[in-house]
């Protein structure tokens, strides 16, 4: 059945869609609940231009989202996440590259950064690493005069990296939404997520070698007493997290287990870890239940909404003509996708990153499949894209992560911080833009693909 021509209207059914997608993103700007609202809408506009076959479509698109299996593992990687995080493996972690790098000009910056990019493989979020780094980082810096701006950013930065190395939940929800393999999506993932590491580690030494204020290298009292104890701080520090990464991330990239099983896994590894390590309560571990019930709740809420807002969307005709009009912009293949890509950018300010992936970017893709570029390599720059969206304002979720641990911090050099190290994210996702080697080498390599 074609979308008609809604009777006594003079839009046209493809117009309908595009008034459907304003509505929703004003609504959304006033305040009104995104999942609740965008099946309102999306039932309202339908049943104008389509009459009852909205309904068929609503129910088909929830059932058919209901049966990715694949989707159980995103609250089970999410509860992983805030069981780290309440299990408090990552203290002695950061304890271990402290006392290692403490002879080094702003050695607490580059152990921020290496904590937090060890604790993203681990979990794979972004509020819980920022939100402990913060609280164990912060009382440390602030004694040792580092600087606010230059604190917040590495923090900040560092903790939006468990948001694109595997075994990123974003990469999760992604590899349905746009059809593509999740294990070779957490292989692409980890050149671009060590790239950036390293431009902001090298960033931040280059910054404290040519103004040592702001990181002078640590007083000899709080740096290790003799290789013993450094040894032994390491290992403690780095078990956990490495036993984690072979038990989630080793089976899925073998092939031997699915992002699901490998998760179920993880959570059971991370409850013996901290079992054994003794840090994790009865009221940390109901924490960690309730929190993650939250999270994953409204993730699946979107999804179900996005699904149904995207076939309305489809069968009316917009998303074609949308993909027809910027596949005929008078640019290069590659021009055309920097434009793709810098709305995806402005949409990442005022949008979290479910609403962007799941309404968003099913809209955009056609456009890029059309210019035949690799949907491995597109998945992943939109990934990095999205990442970015911690960092800038007037969202930027990672400020407020940081200023809930950290409110000595003002917010504006918590801005300032984060500005600094958006420059270098976004210089890291043009590098993968010019040269996609740096995300699809691995992939070839390991899946021949």
């Amino acid at each position: 059945m074609r979308a008609r021509h809604p009777r006594g209207s003079p839009l046209s059914p493809e117009l309908v869609g595009f008034v459907l997608l304003g509505v929703f993103v004003f609504a959304v700007f006033i305040g009104f609940p995104v999942a609740f609202t965008l099946i309102f809408l999306s039932l309202t506009f339908g049943y104008f231009a389509l009459g009852d076959l909205v309904f068929y479509l609503t129910v088909l698109q929830t059932i058919g989202l209901m049966k990715e299996e694949v989707m159980t593992a995103v609250p089970l990687f999410i509860f992983m996440g805030y069981l780290l995080e309440e299990g408090g493996l990552m203290e002695r972690l950061f304890r271990a590259f402290r006392l290692l790098l403490g002879p080094v000009p702003g050695s607490l910056y580059v152990a921020v950064l290496l904590t937090a990019t060890i604790f993203g493989i681990a979990s794979g979020t972004v509020g819980a690493t920022v939100a402990v780094v913060g609280i164990m980082a912060v009382p440390t810096m602030v004694r040792a005069g580092y600087s606010p701006r230059l604190s917040a950013g590495s923090i900040t930065a560092g903790g939006s990296l468990g948001i694109l190395i595997a075994p990123s939940v974003m990469l999760v929800v992604m590899g349905p939404v746009m059809g593509v393999s999740i294990p070779e999506l957490y292989v692409a993932s980890f050149g671009p997520g060590f790239l950036l590491a390293g431009i902001f580690i090298v960033w931040t030494i280059v910054r404290c070698l040519i103004n040592p204020r702001l990181g002078p290298p640590l007083p000899r009292e709080e740096r290790a007493g003799s290789f013993r104890t450094l040894a032994v701080e390491l290992t403690l520090g780095m078990l956990p997290h490495v036993v984690l990464t072979l038990v989630t991330l080793g089976p899925i990239l073998a092939g031997l287990a699915t992002p699901t099983e490998a998760a179920g896994v993880g959570v059971v590894g991370t409850i013996i870890m901290t079992a054994a390590y003794r840090t994790l309560s009865w009221a940390r571990l109901k924490a960690a239940v309730i929190l993650t019930a939250q999270q994953s709740s409204m993730v699946f809420f979107l999804a179900v909404a996005s699904s149904i807002f995207g076939a309305i969307f489809t069968r009316l005709g917009s998303a074609t003509l949308l993909s027809e009009t910027l596949v005929g912009l008078p640019l290069p293949p590659m021009g055309t996708m920097l434009v793709v890509m810098f709305l995806i950018f402005l949409l990442g300010w005022p949008f979290e990153w479910p609403l962007v992936i799941f309404v968003f970017v099913p809209l955009l893709q056609p456009t890029i499949m059309a210019l035949n570029f690799d949907p491995l390599w597109f998945a992943i720059v939109i990934a990095m894209n999205l990442q970015t969206s911690f960092l800038s304002p007037p969202v930027a979720m990672a400020a407020y992560y940081l200023k809930g641990v950290a409110p000595e911090w003002k917010l504006t050099d918590i801005y300032w911080g984060m500005a600094e190290f958006m420059v270098l994210q976004v210089a890291g996702l043009l590098l993968v833009m010019l040269y996609p080697p740096i995300a699809l080498w691995l992939p070839r390599w390991l899946y021949g693909t």
